[in-house]
Order: structure tokens, then sequence, then C-alpha cells
């Protein structure tokens, strides 16, 4: 593994954002047809509760079958487990000079309030430069653009040195039938590589000035714990000093006055060295403070009111659920709360467990962690990635500069890193960063930058895949 802490050498510099130009060089034909793939996945629904994650593997099977891609090198697997859970797996042929690029996509997306949006959530709807419907944003458009592009490559004849796979995903993170770590555990052979792209990265919009293009290196660990107090219970008529309630009360405000200390990890120290090239004034000035070998206190103090800087800067945990009692009427016996953690992938669970209890200071209150999480390694840096990426970024986007990041959530990045597979979350899709509706009522993302990651991940992966070992 090379150091983190020379990345910011691989990273040519750049000036401060720059206004999104008219992209030149994005072809109608592959816009056209990419944007009917996109259509064709949001159409299908692929909640948990009642959508067929298959029904769109599907889809996409027939898509590259009528391309002229080889049965042998499409297939669609998993559905077996469940009947809507399947996994689409399908490779370009290259001249296997050097080992496989993975390009993944989830296919699953979150629920949809009903009566809640605007637009049918289960329809590309164009309106005011933006495609609405839900998993525009998350991450069907990324899925869109990976088979649109393949089946482009196929059609100009491109043979690279290395095959080009793609793997669409059923059940992202966490889900009972989640299709990563399945094909991880039963067909390595067919998503093994030497690396992958993901989502987790994108580039940044404000005041319609692209800012950064974002290559996500590592992430936080998702990690929940069960805070529980104990109490004799009894008629509420007659209530004594010990309350089960009242005494979780007290060690949940204990928690929501702490504040884990800051632990700035090499990926985020490069991403605030890199964002002070960016912002201004006071900002620039405590991006360089955090940035250096001692972050400067009273400049991660004020970075910390924003809300991404602080998750930056720390492990957080929050209180997401609570439950007591059994009657209005009856003194509870328990209390618990569910308090969620996600924590720096250079902490570990247990440092996190044990701050807990020490904030919590309540002996006779249990801290214990729900389920089992899984923990991921240190990111690799692979300055060939690197470097293609701030390639494609200049021809594209002059003056705009790339940026390395910590994902503050999770991906199904984990298990491939997990795996030994390193994974760069990046997309070339600009968003404006205070408008997220990913997991939202009436998700988008803006057309143009569709049009425009769709060329970008197009240039990117067609550069990496012709590329030597690395």
């Amino acid at each position: 593994m090379r150091p983190l802490l020379s990345l910011c050498l691989l990273l040519l510099p750049g000036s401060a954002g720059v206004a999104g130009p008219p992209l030149a060089g994005v072809e109608a034909q592959p816009v056209a047809a990419a944007r009917e793939i996109f259509a064709e996945l949001v159409r299908i629904n692929t909640t948990d509760s009642v959508g067929d994650n298959t029904a769109a593997a599907r889809a996409m099977e027939t898509r590259l079958l009528a391309a002229g891609f080889a049965r042998a090198d499409v297939a669609v697997l998993g559905q077996e487990r469940n009947p809507r859970k399947g996994n689409l797996v399908a490779r370009l042929r290259g001249r296997g000079d050097a080992r496989p690029l993975l390009l993944l996509a989830h296919l699953d997306v979150v629920e949809v309030e009903e009566g809640q949006w605007t637009v049918p959530p289960f329809e590309l709807t164009e309106q005011g430069g933006f495609y609405y419907g839900r998993g525009t944003s998350d991450d069907k458009h990324m899925a869109a653009i990976f088979i649109a592009n393949l089946i482009r490559y196929k059609r100009e004849g491109f043979v690279p040195r290395r095959d080009i796979i793609v793997a669409l995903t059923a059940d992202e993170e966490w889900g009972d039938y989640n299709g990563v770590r399945w094909l991880l555990e039963q067909h390595r052979p067919l998503i093994d590589a030497e690396f992958a792209l993901n989502e987790g990265g994108g580039g940044q919009i404000r005041g319609g000035r692209y800012r950064v293009n974002e290559v996500q290196l590592s992430e936080k660990n998702y990690a929940s714990f069960r805070i529980e107090a104990k109490s004799p219970g009894g008629h509420s008529s007659r209530p004594g000093p010990e309350n089960a309630i009242y005494r979780l009360a007290k060690a949940l405000a204990r928690l929501g006055d702490y504040r884990f200390p800051v632990n700035v990890g090499p990926v985020t120290r490069s991403y605030f060295e890199r964002m002070a090239s960016v912002e201004s004034g006071q900002v620039a000035f405590d991006m360089r403070a955090v940035a250096g070998a001692q972050a400067d206190p009273a400049a991660a103090r004020r970075l910390s009111q924003n809300r991404l800087f602080n998750a930056l800067l720390r492990t957080t945990c929050v209180a997401t659920l609570l439950k007591a009692g059994t009657a209005e009427n009856a003194l509870p016996e328990s209390a618990t709360a569910v308090v969620n953690c996600r924590i720096l992938p250079h902490e570990t669970l247990e440092q996190t467990r044990a701050a807990l209890i020490q904030v919590i200071g309540d002996s006779a209150i249990t801290v214990e962690v729900i389920g089992a999480p899984i923990a991921g390694p240190a990111a690799h840096v692979n300055p060939v990635i690197l470097r293609a990426v701030e390639a494609v970024t200049i021809q594209m986007w002059p003056g705009v500069v790339v940026v390395p990041v910590m994902s503050t959530g999770a991906t199904d990045g984990l298990f491939l890193r997990n795996a030994g597979l390193p994974v760069y979350g990046v997309s070339g899709v600009f968003q404006d960063i205070d408008d997220n509706r990913a997991h939202a009522r009436d998700e988008r993302i803006p057309t143009k930058s569709f049009d425009e990651g769709l060329e970008f991940l197009y240039r990117l992966v067609k550069s990496l895949a012709d590329s030597p070992a690395a």
C-alpha cells in the first residue's frame, strides 16, 4: 500500500471553481441511448418491499445480448435465493494483458412515501433541467451510464488491455440479499478485478459554479449500539426514585453534549488541503490549519459548525430510536435507545463503545453492539487511477480541482476493500451541494450532469481499461 500522505503529490494543482462550461464532444446518439436505458431502470420499481431487482437486471441483460454480447459474458445471478433479488454481471472482453476493471452500481432504491411526490416516482420525468424519479441520484444514473458505455465500447469495436466487468447489484450495504457480498462468496472469479469504480464520489456545484470533482478513497464504518436502563417497575400511582426513562434520558443528554475528539486521517487531511484552494477567507484558513501535522483546535471548532466538516473530523454517534414502558399507568421496567455511530476508519468499534460507556457514566446502563458490524480497511491509493481522473477532469472542466474524500456514509465498496479489491468512488456527475435529494422525495439529478457524467465515465473507463497493470 502506498502512503496516503503522498496523495497530494499525485494530484495536479488546480484553480478555484469555475462555471460549468458547455461540454464539447458529447455526442447526441450516445446520450439518447443512455437516457433510454435510464428511463427503463427508473420505471422498474426496485424497492425492498415490493420491487423487483431481478426485472431490472433482466432488462439490462436483454439490452446487452441485443448489442452482441455473448451469452457466456452476461448473467443474472442470485435470484434463486430470492426471486426479486437478482444481480447482473456482464463482461466486455479485452486482450487479457492486465487484470480486469470492475464497474459497480446498485439497482435497489429506498422506499417511496405514497402521496409525497409531486411527480410519479417510478417514471423518469424531465422538468426544469432535471431528471426526477426514485433512484435518479442513488444509484440508477451510474447503472445506466455503465450499461450504455459498455454497449458503446462494443459497437465501436474497442478491445482494451483488460476486461471491463459491470456488476449491477441488489440490497446495497446491509440488505439480507446483498449482491456484492454474495458475489464475492459464490462467484468471485466473475467479478475479480485489479480495481473497481463505484459510487461515493461526484462533482460539487455551488451557486452555479463547478468547484471540485471528488474521488472517494475511504468511508466511515457503520455500527449501532443498544443503550438500556432498567428499573423495578410498579404502579404509576406510587413512583419511586428509580425510573428507567429518566435514567436513560440523563445518559442521552450527556451523549448529546459530547463530541468525539478530532482525529484527522490521511484522506481527510488531503481533502482539506485541496479544498482550501477552492474556499476563501476564514474557511480556507481553518482548512489549512486542521490539515497540519496537529489539527488546530480552534479551527476544528469553527469547521465543526458545518455538518459535513464535523463528520469528516471525528467519529459521530447519535440517538435514532427510543423504546420504553408498557402502559401509561405502569412504571417502566426498561428503557432503550439505539445510538447509530459512524466510526472513522482509523478508529475501532471497541474504542467507540468504550467512549460511549465513559460518556454515559452510569454502570447500571448497558451498552451493547447491535449485530456484527463490518469494519473496512484503510484506502489503497493508486496513482494511475488518480492521474487518469485528473486528466479527464481537466479535459472536460478546466480549473476544477480533484479532491480525495472519505464518505461519511457507507457503500458496497466496503465488501470489496475487505476482499482485497481496491475501490474508487468517482462519477463525474456534478450536483448542487445544497440540493442533495438522495433518499428524499422528488429525488433528482441535473440533466446536464447526467450527460456530462456519461462522457466523463466513457473517457475515464476507456483510459483505465487500456492502461498497463498498476
